[in-house]
């Protein structure tokens, strides 16, 4: 800002809009990346919704005074990162997705529906991609960033154009200077630079940026020789700093703006010289004017907001209200609503155009092409006045694209019964027979807004959403519990149970575990209590799902004992195991009893073998190799023929034990080497392993069985915490159930084998974080309360039951669509030695029903009771004596009865003496 001028936009003022002007009703998503998470053209505004892969997509104008209807984009198998509009063609807008796939689309026309597949696909980037940005001034010239690398690429060819490898660490930002010549980067190597894609390869310039190498991003002022950063000095305060590219030493100005940990999001607006910056997760938005040449950044104003910020965007300069003196709006991305904030410069009249308020801006019709750009052309995207008389009309549609007509979906889906927003409509999914044929990673699936039923961003919702989890009485827990054992390796469980009793491993010398009987509930006395002595520590337990009294137990000696607990429990303490089991030559990791066959175990050691026991002979029958790392978990296919496996080289591995010793697939694996965890889900056919991701964010992916090389179908970022999540799925009702030892929540998702795949349902949260959560078997539950799962969460010193409902209306009932018949898992199928010679088997199913409840599908349908007099009433023919009459009755009725007495009627006189 001019020291000896005043400025224009001193007096500019942030204006926060009523709630009827907010699109709400939203579900953002929480995706890790450096994406500003919505962008906005002239005519849509992209956002990324809660479902992984997924853009919510809505207009930017609303037509006609209506609601907006939000719909739905599925653009990736994995969460996107980025994305970006083309400054020429409004439909048209790029993604980028951590499936390494960066695909371009042309959305439709207002009204239609979304395409159902992208309209070309740019390939991999060989990594996660980070950012995303269109060329300023050549339509279809793209540059990505993924890992150390940032590709330019020809979107019309589908061709790089070339490949800028200069850095050092993971790219954080990139930004084109405003004449299409240069490229700038920041980067996790604390530099910024400058490349001259056309030139070569390497940065002709670079300069240490800012001291903290956490998140930092820069911006080019238009096409003046000036950039923009905001980073994190030494000191973690977060500062802006403006640099002259002519003298790249050092910044020319360096303004800290607070201490806040969150990462600033800036905003720059070239024809006013207005900066916006909003810190993730805070509700304070920054307006600075930026006058390069004092050089000066001066604050203009600042507002604080209703919501928590989760991305920012700005509208363009074509779509401003500029007779309202609106000289920049940026669109606030919060965990429910985008809401809209104008920024305003008060004049004395509205009815005039304000020129020096709205310079001509850059047009809608691009300078070049690819091609000619990369051979050395520099046009310019010639400027249109903003004035409305003046405005240009025409529209550019990229040839990128050629086919601009989107596919047709199917919209037969069966009636949702998600609840209805008040502020925006959502549309309507594919149904999922539509859906099922195109479940690879390059899926998409379109939403029609003239549906009447509206659901919410995230497609089909779950029937468990509302599933609520509850700690029982306290009269069942068991307490005093002490000398707990919490050093159990990542790949225990810490604890387990069958329907009969719990084993605990305790903390003093020998592996000492604790039985405790869930029939005999309450305090345990403070004296010492029988247990077992396995003689060394515990690496793993299980309990034989055939025989309630006999325990499995993993020693890091390399050996498996087996223990047989009494009838009643244990009355004093086991030294003596039934048997051992030996083989392994170093520690063992985990083991598991076979889901059908009895007297089968699996075990899994650092010697990377995984070794298949007959316990009947007490001998190992099968030994499984390939594994050339950890072995992180293993897990039998319901049906009991394969075995998966999850190890630290990144791998899945598919085996079939009675066939070959080596895996029949491998896959890739999660990226983290911190821990992992696999279950079988959908009745077998898909594999949903959960670990961690390059930056330690805890993600679950699903993956289809028969196609591990392909990949995961789906991947959904959870949160970040340390501890491995421990899956749990339930087979009856597809719901997965997710917790880490030392967490305080336990995520729940039913999980489908069509897109969106995972449907979040309520999460259960304890006031203290738990050492343990293992779940009961199934005929625990307690079907009268709609009960249809319960686990034991272990505590500090407690061991409390938590039952996870579905509320119901009609609990008289019993609920056979959330109960169908579950198996006998308690009666072995098949002998261990019949599995082992190529035999298979079936466990039977029974039903849950009470003898004495009805089933809810054959309960008898009750007839709506009448809200509303019929229209016969009013029809009829009243003479007015009739109607005086009834209007003076009516009267009457709300006063009472006049001939009850009045309370003062029933008071007691005085004496005539009294009055003397």
């Amino acid at each position: 800002m001019n020291r000896f001028k005043a400025s224009k936009f001193r007096y500019t003022e942030a204006r926060l809009p009523r709630r009827e002007a907010w699109i709400g009703g939203i579900r953002a998503g929480s995706v890790t990346s450096c994406g500003n998470h919505v962008k906005a053209s002239c005519r849509w505004i992209a956002f990324n919704a809660e479902a992984a892969g997924v853009l919510g997509i809505v207009p930017l104008e609303c037509e006609g005074g209506g609601k907006r209807t939000v719909s739905q984009l599925c653009c990736h198998s994995d969460v996107v990162t980025d994305f970006d509009f083309s400054p020429f063609d409004q439909l048209l807008l790029a993604t980028g997705s951590a499936d390494e796939m960066v695909k371009v689309w042309r959305l439709p026309e207002s009204g239609q529906d979304m395409p159902g597949s992208a309209g070309l696909t740019l390939g991999s980037v060989g990594g996660p991609v980070d950012v995303l940005l269109f060329h300023p001034t050549a339509d279809g010239v793209l540059a990505s960033g993924a890992g150390k690398r940032v590709t330019v690429w020809d979107a019309g060819q589908q061709q790089p154009l070339t490949a800028l490898d200069s850095h050092g660490d993971q790219l954080q930002s990139l930004a084109w200077k405003g004449d299409g010549r240069l490229l700038g980067t920041s980067c996790k190597d604390k530099k910024l630079r400058l490349f001259d894609p056309r030139a070569g390869p390497a940065a002709f310039q670079s300069v240490p940026g800012h001291e903290n190498n956490k998140d930092s991003r820069l911006l080019w002022m238009g096409s003046s020789d000036c950039l923009i950063s905001v980073g994190f000095s030494q000191m973690r305060e977060r500062e802006v700093k403006l640099w002259d590219t002519r003298r790249f030493n050092g910044a020319m100005l360096t303004m800290a703006l607070d201490t806040s940990p969150s990462a600033a999001i800036p905003l720059y607006d070239a024809d006013t010289g207005l900066l916006v910056l909003a810190g993730k997760g805070e509700n304070l938005l920054y307006c600075f004017e930026v006058a390069p040449a004092q050089p000066a950044l001066t604050q203009v104003t600042q507002c604080r907001t209703e919501g928590s910020t989760r991305g920012l965007a700005a509208v363009p300069r074509l779509a401003l209200d500029v007779m309202a003196c609106e000289v920049l709006r940026v669109l606030q991305l919060t965990d429910t609503a985008l809401v809209p904030v104008s920024y305003l410069v008060p004049r004395k009249s509205n009815q005039d155009f304000h020129e020096d308020l709205f310079p001509d801006c850059a047009g809608t019709l691009p300078a070049t092409g690819a091609q000619a750009w990369w051979a050395g052309d520099n046009q310019q995207v010639g400027r249109v006045s903003l004035h409305p008389a003046r405005r240009p009309t025409e529209t550019f549609s990229s040839p990128v694209i050629t086919c601009t007509l989107p596919q047709a979906a199917d919209t037969s889906s069966t009636e949702p019964d998600a609840d209805r927003s008040e502020d925006s409509s959502y549309s309507l999914p594919s149904s999922p027979a539509s859906l099922s044929a195109s479940t690879g990673p390059s899926s998409g699936f379109a939403s029609s807004p003239s549906q009447k039923s509206l659901q919410s961003i995230l497609g089909p919702s779950s029937r468990f959403r509302h599933t609520q989890g509850r700690v029982l009485h306290r009269d069942t827990h068991l307490t005093n519990l002490r000398g707990l054992s919490l050093t159990t390796p990542g790949e225990c469980d810490g604890f387990c149970t069958n329907h009969q009793r719990v084993a605990l491993p305790l903390l003093s010398a020998g592996g000492q575990i604790a039985i405790l009987e869930l029939s005999k509930p309450g305090r345990l006395p403070d004296t010492a209590m029988p247990t077992i002595q396995n003689g060394t520590a515990v690496a793993d337990l299980s309990w034989d799902p055939f025989d309630p009294r006999r325990l499995a137990v993993a020693g890091e000696d390399a050996k498996i004992r087996l223990w047989r607990i009494p009838e009643g429990g244990l009355q004093e303490t086991l030294r003596e195991p039934e048997a051992i089991l030996q083989g392994h030559t170093e520690k063992i990791y985990s083991i598991r009893f076979h889901p059908l066959a009895s007297d089968l175990l699996v075990s899994s050691s650092y010697d990377m073998t995984v070794r298949i026991w007959d316990l009947s002979l007490g001998r190992e029958t099968l030994c499984l190799r390939g594994h050339t790392d950890q072995i992180f978990s293993l897990a039998w296919s319901p049906d009991g023929k394969k075995l998966a496996t999850v190890s630290k080289d990144g791998r899945l591995r598919l085996y079939e034990p009675r066939r070959s010793p080596l895996p029949q697939q491998e896959g890739p694996g999660p990226e983290g080497s911190r821990g992992a965890r696999l279950v079988w889900v959908c009745g077998g056919n898909y594999l949903l392993v959960s670990g961690f991701d390059s930056r330690s964010e805890r993600r679950i992916l699903l993956y289809r069985a028969q196609a591990l090389p392909e990949g995961p179908l789906s991947v959904l970022g959870l949160d970040v915490a340390p501890s491995t999540l421990l899956p749990f799925y339930d087979e009856d009702t597809s719901v997965v159930f997710l917790t880490g030892k030392g967490d305080t929540r336990v995520f729940i998702y039913e999980v489908t084998p069509e897109p969106p795949y995972f449907l979040e349902c309520n999460s259960f949260t304890s006031n203290e974080p738990h050492k343990g959560f293992v779940f009961l078997p199934k005929t625990a539950c307690e079907v009268r309360d709609v009960e249809f799962t319960r686990a034991l969460r272990l505590g500090q010193s407690s061991l409390e039951p938590v039952a996870f409902c579905v509320p119901r209306v009609k609990k008289e009932y019993f609920q056979d669509d959330i109960y169908p018949p579950t198996r006998v898992w308690w009666e072995p199928a098949l002998g261990g030695s019949a599995w082992l010679a190529g035999e298979d088997g079936q466990q039977r199913r029974i039903s849950l029903r009470p003898t004495n409840m009805t089933p809810v599908s054959e309960a008898p349908k009750e007839a709506p009771a009448r809200k509303f007099v019929p229209a016969s009433v009013y029809l009829e023919e009243k003479s007015d004596e009739q109607k005086k009459e009834e209007l003076l009755s009516a009267m009457v009725a709300r006063l009472g009865n006049r001939d009850d007495p009045l309370p003062q009627d029933s008071f007691e006189g005085v004496d005539e003496a009294e009055w003397d």
